[in-house]
């Protein structure tokens, strides 16, 4: 038989470039070599495209970009040539795709930008299509969404381009302290502080504007972060919910993947209804936004029961390690059998 021949893209134009990276040797790694031809694909940091023939290695030790094994290379935006073009020398060689995986974090990854791209290409793709990319990745239209879905939100004001901070720091004062400031369209916890009085608030937005110039300020809930991972399209299944225990402030870019104040609980210390109640939010979170193929969508359990939206990655963390895995892994699903679940579902999936 025929290897199904699959795009890994990974790197990007992105402060999650580094996570990128590792997510994408860890996918590579567990693809089954008798079943697929894996074609890595790195884009830099700076925006070129590559075609790399290295290994897995030194994907994760960013050591890639100066692999002399890398060539030029772009998407075709042709729907009758659906793959990949190659620059060698001076000629062009074509390799036709199956799928593409796109393991890139933040924006321009995961944004909805390169799911527009593959959809223009008509190339079948992992993960949320456009639209749903792009609402999931603005944290004020996802919250929006949500509540309008019927889901409670912790209590926010959205911050728009071209308010002063003096205007922005008097509308999210009105919430009540401490409060939590972030950049509306940033993955990772980068640009997220926390803020207990007017001081904080003002250096929080102004941090938040380097990474955006769209700020959500919102209300701490008194209570803990649980996730739920989901997989599938017309039928959605949902792994083991997780529940982050923190003793630091919040669990923002370095808890994530160092986990030196703070531990994840698998499953997560919850009753049979609680858990319940949560898989159903996040089934209504997913339908509303949109979202196919896989996500992860994170709620706060508050101290007197409510559950609260708080976001949905729709590329989560990749790596053996990272939470979305788990927790499937702990529902029953092996890394590789969980890899091909997620290609068979975009191999299934037409995208207008």
């Amino acid at each position: 038989m025929r290897k199904t021949a699959i795009a890994i893209v990974f790197g990007g134009c992105s402060t999650e470039y580094e996570v990128s990276l590792s997510s994408a040797a860890a996918v590579i790694d567990h693809l089954n070599e008798d079943s697929y031809q894996v074609i890595p694909i790195g884009i830099t940091r700076e925006g070129e495209w590559y075609r790399y023939y290295g290994d897995a290695a030194s994907i994760r030790e960013d050591r890639w970009t100066t692999h002399p094994s890398r060539i030029p290379a772009v998407l075709s935006t042709s729907r009758d040539r659906k793959g990949l073009i190659e620059l060698v020398g001076t000629e062009y060689r074509f390799t036709a795709l199956d799928v593409v995986f796109p393991v890139l974090h933040g924006r321009n990854g995961e944004d909805g930008t390169l799911q527009g791209l593959l959809e223009l290409s008509d190339i079948p793709f992992v993960g949320c299509g456009m639209l749903s990319s792009a609402l999931c990745m603005d944290k004020a239209y996802a919250k929006t969404i949500a509540s309008a879905a019927g889901i409670d939100v912790a209590e926010s004001v959205t911050l728009y381009p071209g308010s002063s901070v003096a205007e922005a720091v008097g509308s999210a004062d009105k919430l009540g302290y401490p409060l939590y400031v972030k950049p509306a369209r940033s993955g990772s916890s980068i640009g997220i502080t926390k803020a207990h009085d007017e001081k904080e608030l003002q250096e929080g937005i102004e941090q938040a504007l380097l990474h955006d110039d769209k700020i959500v300020v919102e209300r701490h809930v008194d209570g803990f972060e649980i996730g739920c991972a989901v997989l599938g399209t017309s039928d959605p299944f949902i792994g083991e919910i997780d529940e982050i225990e923190l003793t630091s402030s919040f669990f923002d870019y370095d808890q994530k993947y160092t986990l030196s104040a703070s531990f994840i609980h698998l499953p997560a210390r919850i009753d049979a209804e609680t858990s319940a109640r949560a898989k159903a939010a996040a089934l209504t979170v997913y339908r509303a936004l949109g979202c196919s193929g896989f996500a992860r969508v994170d709620f706060f359990l508050a101290s007197d029961g409510r559950l609260l939206f708080n976001e949905v990655n729709t590329i989560p963390g990749f790596t053996s390690n990272s939470r979305y895995p788990n927790m499937m892994r702990q529902a029953g699903l092996s890394f590789p059998e969980l890899l091909d679940r997620l290609i068979a579902s975009a191999l299934g999936e037409r995208r207008v």
